[in-house]
């Protein structure tokens, strides 16, 4: 899962990273209101925790763009302003959850995988597509019961694959939400065509009832296929 961090205390933007990544998310940071609002005109998250005192502008203001023109977002919004106004303000202006600093960092996780469970998964831990079957706790898959070894970034293209099934993946979106911020320091996408191979051979020898058809010119799409 992608997360967008929306701080500008370097210290514990720095500290929420590296605590996000050791949970294998894909994180990226914006430390003022100018660049969070650039990556979020450019990219897609599927959590963005937000500060609301930023140098440039207001957190709050950033939600308010972000009702106005993403059909689907979801906020976190950290901060060290425990009032009732500032928590009813961001909740209304659609803030999923409120955490006041300082907290601690198990918590914050916790809550990240709460939300993205919940928007994404409808609150279960078990991805079911056909025959597949991926327990996103373990990062664990299994097709028709019997378990198929992934590498990391195996399981996380599968797994966007999967919530996104039956959708037109383009290359670009693929790799920015796999990689994130690492993707600007590649000319070339090879790197994904090595990683779906991988996982299509993976697939196909695990008798999968889910293909990932290429599109010419554009990307990718995950569908389901009967097996012999």
């Amino acid at each position: 899962m992608k997360v967008l961090v929306v701080e500008d205390e370097d210290d514990l933007r720095e500290v929420i990273i590296r605590s996000l990544q050791k949970e294998n998310f894909v994180v990226e940071a914006a430390a003022d209101y100018d660049t969070a609002m650039e990556k979020l005109y450019t990219y897609e998250y599927d959590c963005i925790l937000l500060d609301i005192m930023l140098p440039g502008g207001s957190g709050l203001k950033i939600l308010e763009q972000l009702r106005q023109e993403k059909e689907e977002y979801h906020v976190i919004i950290i901060s060290a302003k425990d009032s009732v106004d500032d928590k009813v303000k961001g909740l209304d202006l659609g803030a999923d959850d409120y955490l006041v600093k300082p907290f601690h960092l198990a918590e914050l996780s916790a809550r990240v995988k709460s939300l993205v469970r919940r928007k994404k998964m409808n609150g279960d831990n078990i991805i079911q597509f056909n025959n597949l079957s991926i327990d996103t706790v373990s990062r664990c898959l299994h097709v028709s019961g019997q378990e198929v070894s992934l590498n990391r970034k195996e399981y996380d293209v599968l797994l966007y694959f999967v919530l996104n099934k039956n959708r037109v993946i383009n290359k670009t979106s693929l790799a920015e939400h796999v990689w994130g911020d690492h993707t600007d320091q590649s000319d070339n996408y090879e790197f994904i065509y090595s990683q779906v191979k991988n996982l299509r051979k993976k697939l196909k020898d695990a008798g999968a009832e889910a293909e990932i058809q290429a599109i010419y010119g554009i990307g990718y799409k995950l569908t389901g296929v009967e097996t012999a």
